[in-house]
């Protein structure tokens, strides 16, 4: 078992479901951080509880003290409030940005060389400011995002073509959020491509669903949003990172000239290892599914403009 250490920030659905995922998988020993310190720790000894069952022999703690993270490999970061009614864009860029400054500040002078992984949303423009607050260099700051886009994507195409779900591939870009580019010219099913197998109304059907597809989860539960989906969808990333798969996953990363885009954090295919981001390798794209990652880029560039006038009062 490789000795391997991952701490994830915020003991909430996501953020516990991931550790736990985490450790069925003997991914790293997790340390779960949470403000309140009961809660994850009362998560974690639950997880342990269950090592006996599973035979995982990876250890599972509860803190809320940076110091229990330190040496960390990767550290994911969940923590942050999600928007509730009443509060505007800015609200939730201005609440979250001040948690995700607290965090990346402690867990980075914690564990200088760890790789550092964004779930918190707004996504884009939190990974953004975790790369600016933290000082590290960008292969080492990416976010969650495009993993779990594409995952419902793949998951809207099996249904409507009736094909096993592991024979689909499917690629979500741009954003985390409503301005997220799908790029059905790409999909395939049973190794055949989309086009081939729906028609245009039903493809913008299932297109239509994936970009809604959080908001469809929240709308279903009424109290709370998507947790398993996104959890495994981190880990996936991890696993990547700490066994230096050198795969390639749709990754919310600097861009610095990649599709004619620099300066900012979206998501479009990376090459993940040891060391975080490998490469961002640029895809083909028409011209049209380039004029919507650029007008996806548009919306996470007002968000850091959004996040840095808060700043200045």
């Amino acid at each position: 078992m490789p000795d391997v250490k991952v701490t994830v920030v915020g003991a909430g659905q996501v953020g516990a479901t991931a550790a736990f995922v985490l450790a069925l998988h003997k991914t790293a020993d997790v340390v779960l951080v949470d403000i309140d310190e009961s809660v994850a720790q009362g998560k974690a000894l639950d997880m342990m509880h269950a090592r006996s069952v599973e035979r995982f022999g990876v250890t599972l703690i509860g803190s809320a003290d940076y110091h229990a993270t330190s040496g960390s490999d990767v550290v994911v970061i969940t923590a942050g409030l999600p928007r509730k009614p009443g509060m505007t864009r800015e609200d939730l860029l201005r609440v979250n940005g001040e948690i995700m400054r607290s965090v990346i500040t402690q867990a980075a002078a914690a564990s200088p060389e760890a790789v550092f992984m964004c779930v918190t949303n707004p996504l884009d423009v939190m990974t953004y400011l975790a790369w600016k607050v933290s000082g590290l260099d960008a292969s080492h700051v990416l976010g969650m995002g495009g993993v779990l886009d594409s995952a419902r994507f793949a998951y809207f195409i099996s249904q409507a073509t009736g094909t096993p779900v592991e024979e689909v591939d499917a690629l979500v870009i741009g954003a985390h959020g409503d301005t997220m580019v799908p790029l059905p010219r790409l999909a395939k099913a049973g190794g055949r491509p989309l086009a081939e197998l729906l028609s245009p109304e039903r493809i913008e059907e299932v297109v239509q669903r994936t970009v809604f597809g959080g908001a469809e989860v929240v709308r279903l539960l009424k109290t709370g949003s998507a947790f398993y989906a996104p959890a495994v969808a981190v880990a996936s990333m991890v696993r990547a990172v700490v066994d230096d798969a050198r795969a390639a996953m749709p990754s919310c990363v600097l861009l610095t000239g990649q599709y004619g885009l620099s300066d900012l954090y979206l998501t479009v295919p990376a090459v993940l290892g040891r060391q975080g981001v490998v490469d961002v390798p640029e895809i083909d794209l028409t011209d049209q599914e380039l004029h919507a990652l650029h007008a996806s880029a548009a919306g996470v560039r007002e968000g850091i403009h959004a996040l840095e006038r808060g700043d200045r009062g």
